[in-house]
């Protein structure tokens, strides 16, 4: 079987080292990826997605990227559930980083 996932868009959360309990570093931030279709008024709809990076890489992303940067990925799917207060079941996909690289583009100002 085969997970493996390739991405390439926008940081588009505020990034912060964080440490599990073990004392292992890691990284969550939603990347925004634009979808390839384009609508009558030439708009991409976009997809946020929810992404987590451990020790070496987590550490390398925060120090080369901030909010807005491109940022390619690759990595794999995982998925969960977890019940709200309400009763309520909500379903998680998280794509956990293997690996990140710059994509070419120029830093904004």
């Amino acid at each position: 079987m085969i997970n493996s996932v390739v991405l390439m868009g926008r940081i588009a959360s505020d990034l912060a080292l964080k440490t599990t309990t073990t004392g292992s570093v890691y990284l969550q931030f939603v990347l925004a990826v634009e979808r390839n279709y384009v609508d009558a008024e030439g708009n991409r709809a976009t997809d946020f997605i929810q992404c987590v990076a451990f020790r070496n890489t987590a550490e390398w992303i925060v120090k080369y990227f901030r909010k807005g940067r491109m940022l390619a990925v690759t990595g794999n799917i995982q998925t969960g559930t977890h019940v709200s207060q309400g009763g309520e079941t909500h379903y998680d996909t998280t794509v956990f980083v293997t690996t990140a690289s710059f994509t070419g583009e120029a830093a904004k100002t």
